[in-house]
Order: structure tokens, then C-alpha cells, then sequence
């Protein structure tokens, strides 16, 4: 019952953190193997995903009741990023995805410096593109993320944000709010294949979502409050700590 309540925790804080600006597979998926540490690999981040996509889905809803939601960005990133996972999910089982793990905290650093630099980056909602010009780069991003989802994963939602504020020149909030949608679609087409390929723990995906969820509802409450600037912060956090927790594991497979 203690690792069930551990696990309860994890998924209620991912849900929260992810909600507002991505991320929670840094708090969900280590105590799951954590707790699980003779279940198969991919058995666990099948039922991280089961967990992850009802808290995803409970913040896209939220948001679309309170922020517009650029539905001309978001389709097409979504429609790109459920293909793209599916081949990265695919494509992973083939080749060794090493030289991303050594690759990402490079990334990260990059973002956060950026980010940190651009005081005044995602302050203000100033979509940079219209039309099919808007629709392409959406594709593209969707594409590339959705790919790096399926074959690696760590920080999609962030990295979601980050190319939305940069590339399209949303607010913090309304870049969080259409890169749920898109997650959305990374996570669904990722479960089609834990699925297919029998790695999904049901009871406890199930019950992880419920407290996913829950959370979910605490972060969007919280974003949607404090606005772009909140989001702006807990961005910084989560991609420091990401920088981290990647840089750590590079070390140690070296």
C-alpha cells in the first residue's frame, strides 16, 4: 500500500507540474522504477502514458474553456506529432537512442539560457505567422517532437513550449495551453503501441490517472491565475532540473 501511495504522490505532482509547463515524466517515471524495478522497461512507460494521458487530456480541457487556443497551430501539430511518435516508438525498438541521452542536456542548456537571456520572451501573445505558412512550421514542429517523443521522450511538453513562445510567438500561457493538445496526440499514439505490444499495466495506469488528473486540475487552476509570467518561472525550474537529472544519467552510462 506504501508504493501505491508513493505512486499516487508522483502521478498527482506530474499531473500538477505538467499542466502548467510539462515535464512530469521527471517525477511519474523514476518512482515507478523505482518501485517496479524488475518490470520490463517498456512496460513502465506504457503505464506512465496511460497515466499521463487523462492529466494531459484534463489540461487541454481546462484550458480550452478558459484560453483561445490557436486551433490553426494546434490541428496540424497534433495530426504531424501522432504520426511522428508512432515511427519514433517504432524506429526506437531498432536503433539505440545513446546519443540523445548524451545530446539533451546540451539542448536544455541552450533553451534555459536562451529563455533566461529574453526577459521579455512569451510576455506578450504575438503570433508570428497566419495561414499556410502558420500551418507548415505547425507540421514541422509537430513532426519533430512527436518523432523525439515516441524514440526518447524526456521534456517533450517543455520543449513544446519553448518552440511555441519562440517560433510562433505565443505567451507562456497560450504556448502551454496548445501544447497540451499536442501531447495529447504524442501520448495516444504511444499507447497505441504499448497496446499492441502488451506493455501496459491497466489497474495501475488507471488509478495513477485519477490522481493525474486531480493534479492536472490543481496546475491549470494555477497557470491560468497567475498568468504567462508564473509560467515563465516554473518553465526555468523544470528545465534546470531537467538539465540535471539528464546530465546525471549521461555521466553515469559513460
Amino acid at each position: 500500500m506504501l508504493d501505491y501511495a508513493m505512486l499516487g504522490v508522483a502521478a498527482f505532482a506530474a499531473g500538477l507540474v505538467d499542466a502548467v509547463v510539462g515535464g512530469g515524466g521527471l517525477i511519474q517515471i523514476p518512482v515507478l522504477f523505482s518501485v517496479f524495478g524488475n518490470t520490463a522497461p517498456a512496460t513502465l512507460l506504457g503505464t506512465s502514458k496511460l497515466a499521463g494521458i487523462f492529466g494531459t487530456a484534463a489540461a487541454a480541457v481546462n484550458y480550452a474553456r478558459r484560453v483561445s487556443i490557436a486551433w490553426t497551430t494546434a490541428a496540424p501539430a497534433a495530426i504531424a506529432a501522432f504520426l511522428f511518435a508512432f515511427c519514433g516508438a517504432f524506429t526506437v525498438t531498432h536503433v539505440p537512442a545513446d546519443f540523445m541521452r548524451t545530446l539533451l542536456p546540451l539542448v536544455l542548456i541552450a533553451v534555459a539560457v536562451y529563455t533566461f537571456r529574453r526577459k521579455d520572451l512569451g510576455s506578450v501573445h504575438a503570433p508570428l505567422h497566419t495561414g499556410r505558412r502558420e500551418q507548415l512550421f505547425a507540421v514541422f514542429i509537430g513532426a519533430g517532437i512527436g518523432f523525439y517523443d515516441g524514440f526518447f521522450g524526456p521534456g517533450t511538453g517543455s520543449f513544446l513550449v519553448f518552440l511555441f513562445v519562440r517560433c510562433f510567438g505565443f505567451d507562456f500561457l497560450g504556448a502551454s495551453a496548445v501544447a497540451k493538445v499536442v501531447n495529447v496526440a504524442c501520448n495516444l499514439s504511444a499507447l497505441l503501441w504499448f497496446g499492441y505490444s502488451g506493455h501496459l499495466l491497466w489497474q495501475l495506469g488507471l488509478m495513477m490517472a485519477v490522481c493525474q488528473v486531480a493534479g492536472s486540475l490543481i496546475g491549470t487552476k494555477l497557470a491560468l491565475k497567475h498568468g504567462s509570467g508564473f509560467v515563465r518561472r516554473v518553465f526555468l525550474v523544470v528545465v534546470t532540473i531537467l538539465i540535471v537529472k539528464t546530465s546525471w544519467d549521461a555521466w553515469h552510462r559513460w
